[in-house]
């Protein structure tokens, strides 16, 4: 159980960052039960007419938003599940089934590698090979030199926890190619495949018809409150909606989940371009604010080290790293927060990947990001390092 002084952290960094009259972001969980509920019974008529019945065990709202996403990506059949773990492993599961081969290619920083309490061979019974461990997406020819066969190749668009980085649209065609000829099937792990669009300068649909299956996000990027989908073939989405049940998918009602998906689709979707091109704007001016010489800070505080990678963002989303302790710089963000109404960054992690001391940061632009000039960001990045206080 954690303590109070741990409660009382908890509460004031959420309490700080909703406080912040400029932030480059918020999210669904940036505040309280009442307003959220509020918000989604105020705009939800605009997506879905609110004298419908409720959903039950998945028709309704939920059938009409497995209809709409089967249709923008271009696939015949979409599950809708309460969490994309759950998508993925059903999705992987079934695609063993189908191949004979329970092994699944792809990279140790993937999410089911990374975050899910190795699920795919405890819970699944599935086996994991590593076609590259550079921190980046595997290129074909490593995906040919990989010494195993495998069933199933799954590409997470983009690899979130190598700094949100994608391959070139033809590096992508190739590695699928390159799996195709190993008689595997490709599935794309697109938690954020919504805003790939940019990078590779193909329509969503172009791109997630490289793969056999897909599976997307609500909440991350389109401000869902939960939930996740599978497209692909339709015989593989039935398989899936039994393994779904199964796994204790198979909820009573979910329409607060499936309104605030179709509200994300109709509002977040079309503005994710726009969040992309902006975070460019701010990840060089971040760049710029860390390498001021002391004197153009405040307080005379400079970053003695510093990395915002990739330099570029491929998407709206991207990675910053410092040279101090992961709790030395999110008590200087709250500060921040706290002090000038300011939120620049949020929490802040040890690397796990680097020497002691070094910690990273995800930095997120959204359509209050879109407000921010690059001096804007750079004022900020003075401010914050003026609150970084190293423990002696």
């Amino acid at each position: 159980m954690a303590d109070t002084g741990e409660q009382d952290e908890r509460r004031r960094r959420p309490a700080a960052w909703q406080a912040s009259r400029r932030t480059l972001w918020r999210g669904s969980a940036d505040r309280p039960v009442g307003e959220g509920l509020a918000a989604l019974a105020a705009d939800a008529s605009s997506v879905y007419d609110l004298d419908e019945w409720t959903d039950v065990y998945g028709d309704g709202v939920v059938a009409e938003l497995e209809s709409w996403v089967a249709a923008l990506l271009g696939f015949p059949a979409a599950a809708f599940f309460p969490s994309g773990t759950m998508a993925q492993q059903v999705a992987l599961r079934c695609w063993a089934g189908r191949t004979g081969n329970a092994t699944v290619a792809l990279h140790p920083l993937a999410h089911p590698q990374v975050h899910e309490g190795g699920a795919l061979s405890v819970v699944s019974g599935l086996r994991t090979v590593h076609p590259t461990t550079e921190p980046r997406l595997p290129t074909a020819e490593e995906i040919h030199a990989t010494a195993e066969p495998f069933g199933t190749l799954m590409l997470e668009l983009p690899l979130r926890d190598a700094g949100f980085v994608l391959p070139t649209w033809d590096e992508l065609v190739a590695v699928v190619a390159a799996a195709r000829e190993r008689d595997a099937v490709v599935h794309f792990d697109g938690a954020r495949l919504w805003e790939c669009v940019t990078h590779f300068g193909r329509p969503l649909q172009e791109i997630a018809e490289l793969a056999d299956s897909v599976y997307v996000s609500f909440y991350k990027s389109l401000g869902g409150l939960s939930g996740a989908m599978l497209v692909g073939p339709s015989e593989v989405v039935e398989e899936a909606r039994v393994w779904r049940h199964r796994y204790g998918g198979q909820l009573f009602q979910q329409y607060p989940a499936a309104l605030s998906a179709l509200l994300g689709l109709e509002r977040e979707l079309p503005r994710l371009p726009s969040y992309v091109a902006h975070a460019r704007v701010v990840a060089a001016a971040l760049a710029d604010g860390f390498a001021a010489p002391a004197s153009d800070t405040a307080g005379g505080s400079t970053a003695p080290w510093f990395r915002v990678h990739p330099q570029s963002p491929h998407t709206h989303q991207f990675q910053v790293w410092l040279p101090y302790e992961a709790a030395v710089l999110t008590e200087a963000a709250v500060r921040q927060a706290e002090e000038t109404g300011v939120t620049l960054f949020r929490r802040w992690f040890e690397s796990g990947a680097g020497p002691p001391g070094v910690a990273l940061t995800e930095v997120t632009v959204g359509s209050d990001g879109l407000e921010w000039t690059a001096d804007d960001v750079r004022q900020a990045v003075r401010e914050f390092l003026a609150r970084v206080r190293p423990q002696s």
